[in-house]
């Protein structure tokens, strides 16, 4: 290892993944709860929920190479080019989702609609701000092949957590049934309970993350000088258009666009699904996805082992085969769904197999990035993580939009009805194969994009000692 990059410490690397937990709940509180708050807590029409979702997303996709280019360029003896942003965007964030979960459901239509677009760009500005600097920054933390994965992998488990925090604890602990709301979901207070610890939970775990790494910046301050590349949007572009020219770095990127394609039809109409085509409480629904967020994390150390048998194309593409196999086998739960109903036993096979698929998702692409990003360093000198993280975010966004709009829309054509607590047949099949449909075709493309990828391990090993050469020189 290069002496520009020691080894993190352990508990800096954990210090580091407590931020993804925050992110974690911060992101899975929109992307799981805010459809379906739109839709059958304020009774806005699905079209309408789709287009906001779907325009915000876009938004941030357009901001993220743009929040990457920033941070890049960012000079602080202080703060480094990250740190600073951080804060920035862990606060904007968390105001901004306190303000969209506490709309009142009373409202008139117009006035939830304009609340819901302008807060929903805000936090989705505030978000950029903050997670693709983060990014970044657990990519250039290291230059160890297996390290990146490590830090990733620790990173990934924390995210995790974060997740199930929002989907399994927050179903449990701020969704109980009342007199007046018997399916707890539809209780408007839960949402506001779950929001405000998402906030305080947000900032928390971000200034764990800030303190645990605020001593490296020296080292990467020393690490990235001053490029004579200017600061001029066309750089920006020309910033943004070579990141793609990088052939590696563009399989992954598109690789993990349909990753989050599939991630979009699960989280957008997942608690759509589960309350009424299985017609599942909140104790039941936090059961299941306990049982699949646990896998996830024990997969953790299993990937590790069989990224260094198998390297990481092969392990990833091993992960998405088992993805598929989870969404297929959920298809056929919601073609039988009548017998099926809420019986939990019929849906261990899907957390299995879902868990255990999804957990090297959550790591291994982002280690995958800063190993083609080493081909860049090698080429010019320069290393723009935050760039590359913005242009991956950036492809794969733009299809998340274009997907929640298209959920939206489906909604309305399958006929769902916000003030029903029962939906006809049709529509509870119709739910359930939207979303497993989706998230199977999303995985196999996944699968195809990815199998072209050219980098291995010793190509990546001989790239790192010609930067060490090339550093001493």
């Amino acid at each position: 290892m290069s002496k520009t990059s020691p080894q993190v410490k352990t508990w800096d690397k954990v210090g580091y993944g407590l931020g993804d937990l925050g992110n974690g709940m911060a992101m899975q509180i929109i992307g799981s709860y805010l459809t379906f708050f739109i839709t059958s807590i304020l009774h806005v029409p699905g079209t309408i929920s789709g287009l906001a979702i779907g325009v915000s997303i876009f938004w941030d996709a357009v901001t993220d190479p743009i929040m990457g280019y920033i941070s890049d360029r960012t000079r602080s003896k202080r703060f480094g080019r990250r740190h600073l942003y951080l804060l920035i965007g862990s606060i904007g964030a968390a105001i901004s989702i306190l303000v969209l979960f506490f709309i009142p459901p009373e409202s008139e239509l117009t006035f939830k609609v304009i609340l819901i677009f302008i807060f929903i760009l805000a936090y989705k500005t505030f978000i950029t701000i903050l997670v693709t600097p983060y990014t970044a920054l657990g990519a250039e933390l290291a230059s160890d092949y297996d390290e990146r994965t490590r830090i990733q992998s620790i990173r990934a488990v924390f995210f995790m957590f974060g997740v199930a925090a929002i989907m399994v604890a927050g179903l449990f602990l701020f969704f109980q049934p009342t007199p007046e709301y018997p399916v707890g979901q539809l209780n408007p207070a839960g949402y506001r309970n779950l929001a405000l610890f998402t906030a305080v939970m947000t900032i928390g775990m971000i200034l764990i993350a800030y303190k645990s790494t605020q001593k490296y910046i020296p080292r990467l301050n020393e690490h990235h000088f001053e490029t004579e590349e200017g600061h001029s949007f066309k750089q920006l572009i020309l910033s943004f258009i070579s990141s793609f020219k990088n052939k590696a770095f563009r399989l992954v990127a598109i690789s993990y666009m349909f990753n989050n394609i599939a991630t979009a039809f699960v989280n957008n109409i997942g608690l759509h699904v589960f309350t009424y085509t299985f017609l599942m409480d909140n104790t039941m629904i936090s059961t299941v996805l306990a049982l699949q967020f646990v896998f996830a994390v024990l997969s953790q150390p299993l990937w590790i082992i069989v990224t260094k048998l198998l390297d990481k194309r092969n392990t990833v593409i091993m992960a998405l085969s088992i993805t598929v196999f989870g969404a297929l086998y959920f298809l056929v739960l919601v073609l039988f769904n009548d017998f099926i109903g809420a019986n939990l036993w019929w849906f261990i096979p899907y957390g299995v197999l879902g868990g255990i698929g999804t957990g090297a998702l959550f790591s291994i692409p982002a280690s995958m990035v800063a190993d083609t990003i080493d081909v860049e360093e090698l080429e010019t000198g320069n290393r723009n993580e935050g760039v590359y993280f913005g242009s991956m975010t950036f492809a794969y966004k733009v299809a998340q939009a274009i997907t929640v709009f298209i959920i939206g829309i489906s909604l309305d054509l399958i006929g769902f009805k916000s003030g029903l607590a029962v939906q006809s047949e049709m529509t509870q099949i119709g739910l359930g194969a939207i979303m497993a449909l989706g998230a199977s075709l999303a995985f196999i493309a996944s699968i195809s994009i990815l199998r072209h990828y050219p980098l291995t391990k010793p190509m990546i090993l001989e790239i790192q000692n010609k930067l060490k050469i090339k550093a001493k020189g």
